[in-house]
């Protein structure tokens, strides 16, 4: 049985419409059935424990040649020029035990496509551009394609073992949290893209994030800055069972490598594209020569574009750690928002800030409609179905107005976003939570469960009045370190708890 993919939401296409996949940000794998259980642990017990010590073996031996292949080279040294002599000779062996890495890894079944269009050479197609980047596995392309350059995060020089093998390509690193990194990482391509020396080949993976492959989101333009030829090159994982994909929301890193290595066998496929020559135009505008390759990828590979980034990731992941209603159809939230007209109209924030005493929480399709101001259309039931209880058939309406609160303040700090949830759940109408409407403010945009929302409760309410206020658990929550992430930015409430 295949592993199962499954989303409720779609997205939207540059073109506004929607478009019918699944959230690329969304991955769910299953053993769905007794045969695959028993499978699973008999060769856990038999097949995995060889295939991980072969493995340790060869990364290990890897490792070692590598930590000998950068002895007395400073990270300025890896940047300045490339590995030559007996450095770069010794390339060839650290590739080879990772090739066989590779194979232990079951992966017996690497094809490489394209071979009527060979692998273009380093002076024909300084830069590789690969997608869609859906897996820690897709270093096996890194490996097929002779060790190019990478352009990774920075933490992954850190990687044990991993790490070192990595710095033994020369890889460009990106340090996402420094503001000059983007126009750093863009100059050490331009550099290198251009230089007489015989650099290895830079590998970018352009969607700078991993998506479950059914669709190529927004393409970074830094790799192509440059304006010089690139040859794409796309990757699948032709499987009964994907146990490969790495997502924002799905199984962790363990879980995969533990499905993966207890599979028989396991398939890649890689393929390479015709070089691809910009046009003066595109080499004028790096977005526009970004999307151009994308578009010949994706037709490639038989998937729609949709404009997702590296941010729409972060706001997601922020949702979900907080507990908004929805999180996981945040960036589909907004785009549907944005269609209506909702965006910019800040009524939302209005109907937040005035509560909903003395109105209905629970609202029909209908009633929703009219409520936002909105035409009862196909936006609009896209809208309501993300939040609407299958049960009732109703939307509780808190509920959207928070995620939207969310979406409106998610560049201020976290108080601005508990002002308006204090309100929204507030069924009194005089500023007081009860510890039930306390726990459902809690449980979503606090990510607390439901008992340390109980405990918070009832260690703010030290009079035992049996409620809350928004200045009292704000002054509570300042003396607490745990609720230090609140304050982050907060220039008007700062934490007192060190």
């Amino acid at each position: 049985m295949n592993g199962k993919l499954h989303s409720e939401t779609g997205a939207f296409s540059s073109d506004g419409m929607r478009a019918e996949i699944l959230n690329p940000f969304v991955h769910k794998l299953e053993l769905d059935n007794t045969y695959d259980k028993i499978k699973t642990a008999i060769f856990t017990v038999i097949l995995l424990p060889f295939r991980v010590i072969v493995i340790c073996y060869l990364i290990v031996t890897a490792w070692f040649l590598a930590c000998i292949g950068l002895y007395g080279l400073s990270e300025e040294d890896l940047r300045k020029k490339p590995m030559t002599g007996w450095r770069s000779k010794l390339r060839f062996s650290i590739l080879s035990l990772m090739r066989l890495v590779v194979v232990a890894a079951g992966f017996h079944r690497v094809r490489v496509l394209g071979k009527d269009r060979a692998p273009a050479s380093a002076r024909e197609a300084p830069v590789l551009v690969m997608a869609p980047h859906s897996s820690f596995f897709d270093a096996i392309a890194i490996v097929c394609l002779g060790a190019p350059s990478v352009v990774a995060k920075a933490d992954t020089a850190r990687l044990p073992f991993i790490g070192q093998l990595i710095n033994y390509t020369q890889p460009v690193y990106v340090w996402r949290d420094d503001p000059n990194s983007r126009q750093n990482t863009i100059k050490e391509i331009i550099e290198r893209a251009t230089s007489k020396e015989n650099w290895p080949q830079v590998l970018i993976f352009p969607e700078g994030t991993c998506t479950n492959r059914s669709c190529l989101i927004t393409f970074k333009p830094g790799g192509f800055y440059p304006g010089v030829p690139v040859q794409p090159v796309t990757i699948r994982y032709p499987n009964a069972r994907d146990t490969v994909t790495w997502t924002w929301e799905g199984p962790g890193a363990l879980k995969l490598l533990w499905l993966t290595l207890t599979q028989v066998h396991s398939s890649c496929e890689i393929e390479f594209l015709p070089v691809y020559y910009p046009s003066e135009e595109e080499k004028r505008d790096p977005k526009l020569y970004a999307r151009n390759v994308r578009d010949v990828m994706a037709r490639a590979l038989g998937v729609p574009v949709l404009d997702y980034t590296y941010d729409d990731c972060r706001l997601i992941a922020r949702a979900k750690q907080l507990g908004v209603p929805a999180a996981a159809a945040a960036r589909d939230l907004a785009a549907l928002r944005h269609q209506l007209g909702l965006e910019g109209s800040m009524l939302e924030l209005q109907l937040a800030e005035q509560g909903l005493q003395g109105k209905a929480r629970w609202l029909t399709r209908e009633e929703f409609a009219q409520r936002l101001g909105i035409p009862n259309d196909t936006y609009c039931h896209r809208l309501f179905d993300m939040f609407v209880q299958r049960s009732s058939g109703l939307v509780y309406f808190p509920d959207y107005l928070l995620c939207a609160c969310f979406l409106s303040t998610q560049h201020e700090p976290l108080t601005k976003l508990l002002s308006y949830a204090f309100k929204l759940y507030d069924t009194s109408g005089n500023g007081r939570l009860k510890m039930s409407n306390f726990e459902e403010l809690a449980t979503r945009c606090l990510g607390l469960c439901q008992e340390d929302a109980q405990n918070t409760f009832r260690q703010a309410d030290l009079d035992e009045k049996g409620y809350l206020t928004y200045d009292e658990f704000i002054t509570f929550a300042q003396e607490r370190s745990e609720f230090a992430f609140i304050f982050v930015s907060d220039s008007s409430h700062k934490p007192k708890a060190q």
